[in-house]
């Protein structure tokens, strides 16, 4: 998250205990347990890439507590998790409780949910939101903790556990290496720089190639992508530009005869490999030393600066866009932020981009949009760069939700990674329209002439009816619901009585004061693997009508 006072505030710096390292096919078994792990007997394990998840706690059989490790050299940000678990049975209920998230603010308050997948179900899907719970635990300093209930129904598949959508170094490495096989000659792909632990920094140009040494000045769009490197839809949402760009498009094509597309795709490689939130690998949150970047500490940063000042500088160029690509977690919608000059006009300049966006893209709200010069947001690059380059740039940072959008019929619709790359082709089409405006390009093509969007789907799956409640099972997903309760009454400021002691020993005492539980919040009443948009409408008619209970 580059931007937001509320998505940046909130940060908790305690935890329990230090967690350090990713957990490593970690058997978790029963106290006094010995002997090689039982089938059932759960297998955790983080050491891969952009894995995380340092440290698991048996609870009971049904229960765990999930500790997120830092990330590295930075235990302020606790807010990625990436990990597998293996050795279950068929139909194995449990609860995960991942109990130090350093945000207390999260869309997870929204209906947001994590992502699973397994070995026999490629494709990630989200975690019905009715199964989730997010509330403030006595158990763990009144922290707040996310709960979700899960059913393993393959015993010999692999299940994989996310924040979002993972997108890897190794997936980008692999994407370009393929785009680089086509032999495009409007596309080159250049080493920037190394990072400091020897991965590659990339720049992509996406231009025709009469444009690489032109006779007469050129315009630049400069897109940057992933300096957070757990804000993963952002590379989604640079994969959906790029290809754009690239293809056949008549769009594609004019803005390529006459725009030079400079594209770094992933700021913060190390961060990304090793399965950080926020931080470096020397723990420095990259997008606060934008202004004075260190070539040893900040690698990337100060290579793609002097990029930079080198474009600004040259008197056959001309940098007309900064654009920096980030997800955020406490709001929906994709949205930029801008800068604020004391200059009128050129203030009145910076909001033209995002009204054309907001045209092209159903998802981008104006609403959002913000302008500002906030101190604290001095050593960003939208801040830092909009004071460096030329006062005819436009330095913006683009926002999208890892969670989801309010379609026009006024519906939450979740965010695909199909979503994600879509909002990134609107914003390149959206640059023709601009220049158009600018008079750099004829009134044809028009952004408007687009194949037609295929719908929003997501595929439906089989709902399994089971039997054979386990009870202590079902008690345990009834207090994450009571507590969740609390949690909505206090937040619209109907509170039960408080009573001397704030445990879980309490909770019975004060059900009559909380909501009633729906009949089907049982998790064996549905799949697990179930439609994710009818689990969000079930969830939404649920709050408004225990609100007009009380």
């Amino acid at each position: 998250m580059a931007d937001k006072k509320a998505d940046s505030g909130s940060e908790s710096d305690s935890t329990e205990e230090p967690v350090v390292g990713n957990v490593n096919k970690f058997a978790v078994v029963p106290p006094g347990f010995t002997g090689r792990p039982k089938k059932g007997h759960l297998i955790f394990d983080a050491c891969f890439e952009c894995g995380n998840l340092g440290r698991v706690d048996y609870i009971t059989e049904y229960e765990y507590d999930l500790f997120i490790r830092p990330d590295t050299c930075n235990p302020r940000f606790r807010v990625w998790f990436n990990f597998t678990v293996e050795n279950v049975r068929t139909d194995q209920r449990v609860i995960f409780n991942i109990v130090n998230f350093s945000k207390t603010k999260s869309l997870y308050r929204e209906g947001m949910s994590p992502f699973v997948k397994s070995t026999s179900r490629p494709k990630w899907v989200r975690v019905p939101a009715k199964h989730v719970y997010y509330y403030r635990c006595p158990d763990h300093r009144k922290n707040y903790v996310m709960s979700f209930a899960f059913i393993f129904d393959k015993e010999d598949d692999v299940y994989q556990f996310a924040y979002c959508y993972p997108y890897s170094y190794t997936r980008l490495q692999n994407y370009l290496d393929n785009l680089e096989k086509r032999n495009m000659d409007y596309f080159t792909r250049e080493l920037l720089c190394l990072t400091v632990q020897q991965r590659r920094l990339d720049l992509i140009t996406i231009t025709h190639p009469d444009n690489l040494y032109p006779e007469e000045t050129k315009r630049i769009v400069f897109v940057t992508a992933r300096v957070h490197p757990g804000e993963t839809p952002s590379s989604f949402v640079c994969q959906g530009f790029i290809d754009f760009l690239i293809g056949n498009h008549p769009v594609a094509k004019t803005l390529r005869e006459h725009i030079v597309f400079k594209v770094v795709p992933m700021l913060n490689p190390d961060g990304v490999f090793l399965g950080n939130y926020r931080c470096s690998l020397m723990g420095f949150d990259l997008n606060r030393h934008w202004q004075e970047p260190s070539p040893w500490a900040h690698p990337t940063l100060y290579a793609t600066k002097n990029l930079l000042m080198e474009y600004d500088r040259d008197e056959k160029l001309i940098v007309d866009f900064f654009i920096d690509l980030h997800a955020h977690s406490t709001l929906m919608n994709g949205f930029m932020y801008g800068n604020t000059y004391d200059d009128m006009e050129r203030y009145e300049r910076q909001s033209v981009f995002p009204k054309l966006l907001c045209g092209n893209a159903e998802d981008f709200s104006l609403a959002n949009t913000n302008f500002n010069r906030d101190a604290v947001k001095a050593g960003t690059g939208r801040r830092t760069l909009g004071g460096c380059l030329d006062e005819n740039s436009h330095c913006y940072t683009l926002e999208v939700s890892f969670f989801s959008y309010q379609s026009t019929t006024g519906q939450a619709m979740p965010y695909t990674e199909e979503g994600y790359m879509k909002l990134g082709r609107n914003l390149a089409r959206t640059f023709v329209d601009y220049y158009k405006l600018a008079g750099v390009v004829s009134a044809k093509p028009s952004s408007s002439i687009v194949p037609k969007p295929g719908a929003y789907r997501i595929r439906d799956r089989n709902v399994q009816e089971r039997s054979n409640t386990d009870s202590q099972f079902e008690e345990k997903v009834r207090d994450l619901f009571i507590y969740h309760r609390a949690y909505e009454r206090d937040k619209n400021g109907i509170r039960p009585p408080q009573s001397s002691q704030d445990d879980r020993s309490t909770v019975s005492s004060r059900r009559q004061y909380l909501y009633s539980r729906p009949s089907d919040l049982s998790i064996n009443s549905t799949n697990t693997f179930s439609d994710v948009s009818t689990n969000i409408r079930l969830q939404l008619r649920e709050r408004e009508r225990d609100r007009k209970q009380y």
